[in-house]
């Protein structure tokens, strides 16, 4: 069984290197969304490795975070692409192979 980490808004921004303002705006676009129970914002393991991504390409970049969000979205989108992609092609392999 799996064990879900989670971090409070503290250690969560201690983790990334991010400012507590900065989290509320990378939270309001989307970049990660927290778990919340009983009004406190929570992340689990995974939002640090996306927020680390989204840090790594915020100063590679030089773009404010709405730049970030918006490469990040067609990153994912590309990846899944590439995905759908592969799995085509092996399908398609099975056909004419």
């Amino acid at each position: 069984m799996e064990q879900l980490t989670t971090l409070t808004v503290i250690d969560f921004c201690f983790h990334t290197g991010i400012a507590e303002d900065e989290l509320q705006e990378i939270v309001g676009l989307g970049i990660v969304q927290p778990i919340e129970i009983r009004d406190e914002w929570l992340f689990d393991d995974q939002a640090v490795v996306v927020v680390r991504r989204a840090v790594r390409l915020y100063h590679e970049l030089e773009i404010d975070w709405p730049g970030i969000a918006m490469a990040m979205s067609l990153m994912d989108q590309n990846e899944r692409l590439r995905r759908e992609n592969e799995m085509l092609r092996l399908q398609l392999q099975r056909f004419i192979g």
